[in-house]
């Protein structure tokens, strides 16, 4: 059996699609399609069922990918390993929201541009979890930070770490609404605040709201920005009140340029995954970032 025709129904059974196959091999979908139609005549079986968006494997195309894949993976391990040496400049493709990245993944992934990282190369591209994950899928990433877990058989996530949640604003707004409040009274102090937000639909802020109160924030933003960082400058001078992972605000609330306006009894939580496409992580260097990240996670938690 030819390990090329192989490899294609492997790629096609994790993608879900002869499309974004086709994206990942390197080959137009005709190509790929022409493949799998070889492959099933050579076994005298359909692998796939045709649906009008994508495939979905037939019983023999599960047990087909079952015995194959990881075999496959393994002559990956063995070419890349053959490859990964002193001499060459793998180069890591990393994706992810541009704030934890930054601060976090990025800083951490600085050892892989030196001698320890065996000279590994990195290039970073910021995103929304669907864009990340979109982009994961389509082979234009290799490593993925993202804050929702992938559903399908072409990817696999690894919790990293959680963030908490905090309700800040700048000193001279809390001396308005309250500082500390108890937390049967908090929600109705906050009532009609201004709020800096990344987005319209106050996503941090109705989050907050839903889980600490249990209802929904009667506020509209005021200020609305498309980086966590800018919104804690603008909290920061005095814009309204923020929600922000603490990671980030931690030096500001040190600092006494923010307060948190209330601590509830159980924070709220966001949980980042660290995802690849299966069979990825035989690649050195893909292996090496995602396990050098999830070593500094354990601080970040």
């Amino acid at each position: 059996m030819d390990l090329a025709l192989l490899r294609t129904f492997v790629t096609v059974h994790r993608a879900g699609s002869f499309t974004r196959a086709a994206a990942l091999l390197g080959l137009s979908q005709p190509a790929v399609t022409s493949q799998i139609r070889t492959l099933e005549r050579q076994l005298g079986r359909p692998l796939f069922l045709r649906q009008a968006r994508g495939v979905t494997p037939t019983s023999i195309g599960d047990e087909l990918a079952h015995k194959a894949a990881p075999h496959l993976d393994a002559l990956v391990e063995i070419a890349e390993t053959g490859l990964d040496d002193e001499s060459s400049l793998r180069t890591l493709h990393l994706a992810g929201p541009p704030e934890f990245t930054a601060e976090r993944a990025l800083p951490a992934l600085a050892g892989l541009t030196g001698e320890a990282g065996q000279g590994c190369a990195l290039r970073a591209s910021f995103g929304n979890a669907e864009e990340v994950l979109e982009g994961l899928a389509a082979g234009h990433h290799d490593l993925a930070i993202s804050t929702a877990r992938p559903r399908g058989a072409l990817l696999t996530a690894t919790p990293l770490c959680d963030e908490e949640h905090v309700l800040v604003a700048a000193p001279r707004w809390a001396e308005r609404a309250g500082s500390g409040l108890p937390h049967d009274k908090a929600a109705a102090a906050l009532k009609n605040s201004p709020v800096v937000e990344v987005h319209e639909s106050l996503p941090f802020v109705s989050r907050y709201w839903a889980s600490v109160f249990d209802s929904r924030p009667d506020a509209s933003g005021t200020v609305i920005v498309p980086d966590l960082r800018a919104v804690l400058a603008c909290a920061i001078a005095g814009a309204g009140i923020a929600v922000l992972p603490r990671y980030l605000c931690a030096g500001a609330l040190e600092r006494g340029k923010v307060v948190t306006l209330h601590e509830p009894a159980v924070p709220p939580l966001r949980t980042y995954f660290l995802v690849v496409r299966i069979g990825t992580l035989a690649m050195p260097h893909i292996a090496r970032a995602h396990e050098w990240l999830q070593r500094a996670a354990s601080d970040w938690c």
